[in-house]
């Protein structure tokens, strides 16, 4: 594959998806390549544990609309860019919320990330299962702050920005 793509949402408090993120990468050097950003309506005004992050620093939605429309469009673009694998930091929660998605091959970041083999980073004195597992502090923050050595850095709850990050 020549690309990859990495996908986020963020949900309402009624577990519905409310905006999606999606960025799309070169699968040598982890260049982006484009990247798009849904916000589904009515979802967005149901409210959720991130809601106030929606249009975070000014980032404006290629699409405002449906999920119907998002989808479909979403469908294109991944198409266009001939993507058949989707990551995500726990594919297991966007697979199940996004089954219109369900052709594509879905890879779980979280699983090379939060094992001790996968994950030469992790420190020989961070607890861990028998399975490698990190016991705790395998959040997409922690991680990442782990991996890049950026202690400051504080995920957004943005559906595009995270997606970008987990690049």
């Amino acid at each position: 594959m020549s690309s990859f793509a990495v996908i986020d949402t963020e949900t309402t408090w009624n577990d519905s998806v409310m905006s999606i993120g999606v960025a799309i990468a070169e699968s040598e050097t982890f260049e982006l390549i484009d990247k798009r950003y849904y916000i589904l309506t009515p979802y967005k005004d149901h409210g959720g544990m991130y809601t106030y992050a929606l249009y975070a620093n000014n980032i404006k939605p290629d699409l405002e609309c449906s999920r119907e429309k998002a989808m479909t469009e979403l469908r294109q673009f991944l198409s266009d860019y001939e993507v058949a694998a989707m990551f995500a930091y726990n594919a297991a929660f966007d697979c199940r919320h996004l089954p219109e998605l369900n052709h594509l091959t879905w890879y779980d970041i979280m699983k090379l990330a939060a094992y001790r083999q996968h994950n030469p980073r992790i420190p020989h004195c961070a607890e861990c299962y028998g399975t490698g597992r990190l016991k705790r502090g395998y959040g997409v923050e922690s991680v990442y702050r782990m991996l890049s050595g950026d202690m400051e850095y504080c995920e957004m709850h943005n559906a595009l920005t995270d997606a970008m990050d987990e690049v």
